[in-house]
């Protein structure tokens, strides 16, 4: 499938993500249409733009003409959503996610699938603090990265189509990995970095902490303000991976903490040396 304009494209569950991938896919061309619960999310969506036509339901027409559909749905929803409608998917039609987990998504999804349809998994690494598609951006994916999960079960066409999908939405660094690695990643970089934020948001009920702090807590904590039931699910359909990385980080804050209380700043020194010299790899040249 080659990815040009006269491709139909439907984006499942327009919040968010959802709502940027439509509005991305918009200004390049493509006939938009969506699948949201709310009239009120798709008359905006319209009203704005960022679709061409919305439905509140699974309609089958509308399912069976998509030849790209893109789930914006939480995970569970997602698997769900898969086995009550793929009777009415196009054949040939190609799947794709934004689903922030993988291994417990992609098999189960893949395995329940039709062999006509095929599913490629991806996921946008870009966001925001807020939710809806009224809050919807498609500069968000620029200069960031995006990785593409696929498995035995996808064609070279299909993850090269993915991976297109990728670059023209302006992704900057676009990864391919295992479903399994890609959830060891995510559980460090994303997954892990939520835990520390919310944990340190309750760490104080200071009502006035706002009044003392500076940029390095109002950084550090941007990610607090979190969708509290979609990521307890992804937390828990990554535990193994999560847990892991949870206790990676334990083992260093409890070796500075040892440093601390034996004054040992030579230790303190070199942990804040690798520190400085891994971040600075982040920092565009």
């Amino acid at each position: 499938m080659m990815l040009n304009t006269n491709k139909n494209i439907l984006i499942v569950g327009l919040g968010l993500m959802g709502g940027s991938y439509a509005m991305g896919f918009k200004k390049l061309g493509f006939k938009i249409s969506a699948i949201a619960r709310r009239q009120e999310t798709i008359d905006y969506a319209i009203e704005n733009n960022i679709i061409d036509e919305g439905f509140t339901g699974p309609d089958p027409e509308v399912l069976g003409k998509a030849d790209i559909i893109v789930f914006g749905l939480y995970p569970q929803i997602f698997i769900d959503w898969i086995k009550d409608n793929q009777q009415h998917f196009k054949k040939g039609a190609l799947l794709t996610d934004v689903t922030g987990v993988k291994g417990s998504v992609v098999y189960e999804v893949q395995s329940a699938l039709r062999d006509d349809v095929e599913f490629i998994a991806a996921h946008p690494m870009a966001g925001k603090e807020v939710y809806g598609v009224e809050n919807a951006d498609d500069r968000i994916f620029h200069g960031a990265n995006y990785i593409v999960t696929p498995t035995s079960k996808n064609t070279p066409e299909a993850i090269e189509d993915c991976l297109e999908i990728g670059r023209l939405l302006g992704f900057a660094n676009v990864s391919v990995l295992t479903p399994e690695k890609h959830d060891e990643m995510i559980g460090f970089v994303s997954q892990l970095t939520h835990c520390i934020a919310v944990t340190l948001m309750n760490c104080c009920d200071d009502e006035n902490l706002k009044n003392y702090t500076g940029d390095s807590f109002r950084d550090l904590t941007r990610i607090a303000r979190i969708n509290d039931k979609m990521w307890s699910e992804l937390f828990i359909m990554n535990k193994p991976a999560l847990l892991h990385q949870m206790h990676r980080f334990e083992d260093q804050f409890d070796r500075l903490k040892a440093a601390l209380l034996n004054g040992d700043e030579q230790t303190m020194r070199e942990m804040m040396q690798i520190s400085t010299t891994r971040r600075a790899l982040f920092d565009k040249k």
